[in-house]
């Protein structure tokens, strides 16, 4: 009895030592995946005043205008770091921008601008996901910025790759691969099991931080 006491202990311990090691390498993992994903993607976040149809509607305007403002901004040749330089220079230009598009279909919502990093749920984006987490992002909030938002990402620049249709094309995934690790990207664009498992382990651990 003695000697199956003494063996049990040591397989005990091993045991505890064991999953002291999975966690710490799974921690490990989703944090590295979800730090490098973080500094490689600039996100653009509008928030509507509400979920109302006319709300939502004119939100996408305001998308619109902003893209169309960016894209004289902006080229396939900058860093992620360039684009947010140039997005923290014209921020001013952002707001009149969205100001100007909400006053002439007639409301008067305040809009508010910000540039930094913030919290955001997970989110698909056609057959791109994101995993929860923080990100850099320029955030246009309309009115109470109560409503559904909308997002997509200025770098990798994919704001500019089928908006309408929501899903990234080669051109748009070519972007992804040049600026993510190939775990990343896979994590990002794979819907394999394997990938889903890890994509959710990222979740919880995001979630809970």
């Amino acid at each position: 009895m003695r000697k199956f006491l003494k063996n049990f202990k040591k397989f005990t311990i091993i045991l505890i030592l064991f999953t002291i090691f999975f966690l710490i390498t799974v921690y490990s993992y989703a944090t590295n995946i979800s730090n490098g994903l973080s500094e490689n993607i600039f996100r653009l976040h509008i928030l509507a005043n509400s979920d109302s149809e006319e709300d939502q509607a004119l939100k996408l305007k305001v998308r619109d205008g902003i893209l169309d403002y960016m894209k004289t901004l902006t080229n396939s040749e900058q860093d992620k770091q360039a684009v947010i330089e140039l997005s923290n220079y014209h921020k001013e230009d952002f707001k009149k921008i969205a100001e100007q598009i909400i006053q002439a279909n007639g409301y008067d919502y305040s809009v508010n601008v910000e540039i930094g990093d913030f919290y955001f749920p997970t989110k698909y984006y056609g057959n791109i996901s994101l995993p929860a987490g923080n990100y850099d992002a320029l955030k246009i909030e309309i009115g109470k910025a109560e409503g559904q938002n909308w997002w997509c990402s200025l770098f990798p620049p994919l704001c500019f790759v089928s908006i309408s249709s929501g899903v990234i094309d080669e051109e748009g995934e070519e972007y992804l691969r040049e600026n993510l690790s190939e775990e990343e990207f896979s994590i990002v664009s794979n819907s394999s099991s394997e990938v889903e498992f890890k994509f959710k382990l990222i979740e919880l651990i995001n979630e809970r931080s």
